[in-house]
Protein backbone atom coordinates (compact mmCIF):
# COMPACT_ATOMS: atom_id res chain seq x y z
CA UNK A 1 0.00 0.00 0.00
CA UNK A 2 1.61 3.48 -1.01
CA UNK A 3 1.56 5.84 2.33
CA UNK A 4 1.77 9.56 1.43
CA UNK A 5 2.98 11.03 4.77
CA UNK A 6 2.31 14.58 4.09
CA UNK A 7 0.38 16.40 1.00
CA UNK A 8 1.58 19.82 1.47
CA UNK A 9 4.61 21.71 2.27
CA UNK A 10 2.87 22.55 6.06
CA UNK A 11 0.54 20.92 7.50
CA UNK A 12 -2.10 23.71 9.50
CA UNK A 13 -4.49 21.23 11.15
CA UNK A 14 -3.61 21.13 14.45
CA UNK A 15 -3.51 24.89 14.12
CA UNK A 16 -6.66 25.49 12.33
CA UNK A 17 -8.31 22.94 15.14
CA UNK A 18 -7.54 25.35 17.40
CA UNK A 19 -9.77 28.07 18.77
CA UNK A 20 -8.85 31.74 17.21
CA UNK A 21 -7.55 32.91 20.79
CA UNK A 22 -5.41 30.00 21.28
CA UNK A 23 -3.99 30.77 17.42
CA UNK A 24 -3.41 34.32 18.81
CA UNK A 25 -1.66 33.35 21.74
CA UNK A 26 0.75 30.98 19.72
CA UNK A 27 1.61 34.36 17.80
CA UNK A 28 2.13 36.76 20.78
CA UNK A 29 4.70 33.88 22.72
CA UNK A 30 6.41 33.53 19.67
CA UNK A 31 6.52 36.62 18.09
CA UNK A 32 10.48 38.10 18.17
CA UNK A 33 9.16 41.92 18.96
CA UNK A 34 10.90 42.72 21.90
CA UNK A 35 13.19 45.24 20.25
CA UNK A 36 10.42 46.85 18.30
CA UNK A 37 8.83 47.23 21.81
CA UNK A 38 11.85 48.72 23.63
CA UNK A 39 12.01 51.55 20.54
CA UNK A 40 8.56 52.36 20.65
CA UNK A 41 8.37 52.65 24.60
CA UNK A 42 11.21 54.57 24.42
CA UNK A 43 10.12 57.07 21.85
CA UNK A 44 7.13 57.35 24.12
CA UNK A 45 8.74 58.19 27.22
CA UNK A 46 6.55 59.84 29.26
CA UNK A 47 4.16 60.64 27.01
CA UNK A 48 0.09 59.98 27.60
CA UNK A 49 -0.04 56.08 27.80
CA UNK A 50 -3.90 55.77 27.69
CA UNK A 51 -2.65 52.67 24.66
CA UNK A 52 0.16 51.22 25.83
CA UNK A 53 2.31 50.17 22.54
CA UNK A 54 2.65 46.58 22.99
CA UNK A 55 -1.09 46.50 23.61
CA UNK A 56 -1.40 48.40 20.01
CA UNK A 57 0.59 45.97 18.84
CA UNK A 58 -0.75 42.66 20.10
CA UNK A 59 -3.97 44.22 18.70
CA UNK A 60 -2.98 44.82 15.01
CA UNK A 61 -1.34 41.01 15.23
CA UNK A 62 -4.64 39.51 16.56
CA UNK A 63 -6.34 42.01 13.19
CA UNK A 64 -4.16 39.58 11.12
CA UNK A 65 -4.33 36.14 12.96
CA UNK A 66 -8.45 36.88 12.72
CA UNK A 67 -8.00 38.39 9.21
CA UNK A 68 -9.87 41.81 9.76
CA UNK A 69 -9.59 43.44 6.43
CA UNK A 70 -9.66 47.00 7.93
CA UNK A 71 -9.06 49.14 11.29
CA UNK A 72 -12.72 49.36 11.76
CA UNK A 73 -13.69 45.46 11.90
CA UNK A 74 -10.67 45.14 14.12
CA UNK A 75 -12.34 47.47 16.69
CA UNK A 76 -15.89 46.05 16.43
CA UNK A 77 -13.95 42.66 17.27
CA UNK A 78 -12.19 44.33 20.05
CA UNK A 79 -15.40 45.96 21.54
CA UNK A 80 -17.81 42.59 21.24
CA UNK A 81 -14.54 40.27 22.57
CA UNK A 82 -13.96 41.00 26.27
CA UNK A 83 -11.51 38.40 26.38
CA UNK A 84 -9.35 39.59 23.33
CA UNK A 85 -9.14 43.22 24.55
CA UNK A 86 -7.54 41.44 27.73
CA UNK A 87 -5.11 39.44 25.76
CA UNK A 88 -4.22 42.70 23.97
CA UNK A 89 -3.49 44.51 26.86
CA UNK A 90 -6.46 46.65 26.64
CA UNK A 91 -8.89 46.63 29.78
CA UNK A 92 -12.54 48.29 29.22
CA UNK A 93 -11.47 50.01 26.21
CA UNK A 94 -11.12 50.52 22.79
CA UNK A 95 -8.49 52.87 20.97
CA UNK A 96 -10.21 55.04 18.87
CA UNK A 97 -9.32 55.36 15.17
CA UNK A 98 -7.16 57.94 15.13
CA UNK A 99 -4.99 56.09 18.01
CA UNK A 100 -4.27 53.08 15.28
CA UNK A 101 -3.61 55.93 12.23
CA UNK A 102 -1.17 57.61 14.66
CA UNK A 103 0.40 54.17 15.62
CA UNK A 104 0.97 52.78 12.11
CA UNK A 105 2.31 55.88 11.06
CA UNK A 106 4.89 54.94 13.94
CA UNK A 107 5.57 51.52 12.78
CA UNK A 108 6.27 52.76 9.01
CA UNK A 109 8.95 54.78 10.38
CA UNK A 110 10.21 51.11 12.02
CA UNK A 111 10.10 48.99 9.00
CA UNK A 112 13.80 47.81 9.23
CA UNK A 113 13.04 46.73 12.96
CA UNK A 114 9.88 45.23 11.32
CA UNK A 115 12.25 43.30 8.56
CA UNK A 116 14.46 42.33 11.06
CA UNK A 117 11.37 40.36 13.00
CA UNK A 118 10.64 38.57 9.74
CA UNK A 119 14.36 37.67 9.24
CA UNK A 120 14.05 36.41 12.56
CA UNK A 121 11.47 34.24 11.87
CA UNK A 122 12.88 33.10 8.30
CA UNK A 123 16.15 31.34 10.61
CA UNK A 124 13.82 30.31 12.75
CA UNK A 125 12.40 28.30 10.14
CA UNK A 126 15.69 27.68 8.35
CA UNK A 127 16.79 26.02 11.73
CA UNK A 128 13.68 23.33 11.65
CA UNK A 129 13.77 22.49 7.48
CA UNK A 130 17.26 23.66 6.47
CA UNK A 131 16.06 23.85 2.25
CA UNK A 132 13.51 26.69 3.33
CA UNK A 133 13.49 29.28 0.63
CA UNK A 134 16.44 27.59 -1.51
CA UNK A 135 13.67 27.72 -4.58
CA UNK A 136 10.27 29.91 -4.35
CA UNK A 137 8.26 30.68 -7.25
CA UNK A 138 5.40 32.78 -6.67
CA UNK A 139 2.03 32.67 -9.39
CA UNK A 140 1.03 36.53 -9.24
CA UNK A 141 -2.49 35.96 -8.96
CA UNK A 142 -1.89 34.75 -5.56
CA UNK A 143 -0.61 38.28 -4.44
CA UNK A 144 -3.97 39.92 -3.08
CA UNK A 145 -3.99 43.65 -4.05
CA UNK A 146 -6.30 46.26 -2.45
CA UNK A 147 -4.76 49.52 -4.50
CA UNK A 148 -6.64 49.62 -7.90
CA UNK A 149 -3.94 52.26 -9.64
CA UNK A 150 -0.87 54.05 -8.53
CA UNK A 151 -2.18 57.40 -7.19
CA UNK A 152 -0.18 60.30 -8.25
CA UNK A 153 -0.59 62.71 -6.01
CA UNK A 154 1.82 64.22 -3.42
CA UNK A 155 -0.18 64.20 -0.21
CA UNK A 156 1.08 63.06 2.99
CA UNK A 157 -2.22 62.37 5.20
CA UNK A 158 -1.76 58.22 4.58
CA UNK A 159 -5.33 58.41 2.44
CA UNK A 160 -2.81 56.96 -0.40
CA UNK A 161 -1.14 53.65 -0.63
CA UNK A 162 2.52 54.73 -0.78
CA UNK A 163 4.30 51.47 -0.96
CA UNK A 164 2.52 49.70 -4.06
CA UNK A 165 4.25 49.19 -6.92
CA UNK A 166 3.59 47.62 -9.85
CA UNK A 167 4.52 45.43 -12.81
CA UNK A 168 2.61 44.48 -16.18
CA UNK A 169 3.59 41.04 -17.78
CA UNK A 170 4.00 41.28 -21.73
CA UNK A 171 4.21 38.08 -23.93
CA UNK A 172 6.02 38.38 -27.19
CA UNK A 173 6.19 36.02 -30.35
CA UNK A 174 5.64 34.93 -33.75
CA UNK A 175 2.57 33.64 -35.53
CA UNK A 176 2.90 30.88 -37.70
CA UNK A 177 2.39 33.31 -41.11
CA UNK A 178 5.67 35.03 -39.18
CA UNK A 179 4.53 38.50 -38.01
CA UNK A 180 4.76 39.26 -34.48
CA UNK A 181 2.21 39.80 -31.84
CA UNK A 182 2.46 40.79 -28.02
CA UNK A 183 0.00 40.53 -25.54
CA UNK A 184 -0.24 42.54 -22.50
CA UNK A 185 -0.95 40.76 -20.02
CA UNK A 186 -2.72 41.22 -15.84
CA UNK A 187 -1.05 44.65 -14.20
CA UNK A 188 0.25 42.91 -10.24
CA UNK A 189 0.47 45.09 -7.60
CA UNK A 190 3.36 44.59 -5.13
CA UNK A 191 2.65 45.87 -1.41
CA UNK A 192 3.74 45.68 1.61
CA UNK A 193 2.59 43.94 4.76
CA UNK A 194 1.15 47.06 6.28
CA UNK A 195 0.10 48.38 3.23
CA UNK A 196 -2.33 45.34 2.34
CA UNK A 197 -5.22 45.44 5.20
CA UNK A 198 -4.82 48.46 7.19
CA UNK A 199 -6.90 51.10 5.36
CA UNK A 200 -8.86 53.07 7.65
Amino acid sequence: MAIIPQLRIFGWKEIEELGDLKRLRLVLEYMPDEELMRQLEQERYKGRDDYPVRAMWNSLLAGIVFQHETIEKLRRELARNGQLREMCGFFNQVPPAWVYTRFLKKILKHTEEVDNIFEKLVKQMRKLLPDFGKHLAVDSKAIPSFARRKNGKKTTDGRRDTDANYGKKEYRGQNKDGSLFRKDGEVVWLQTAFSRGYHI
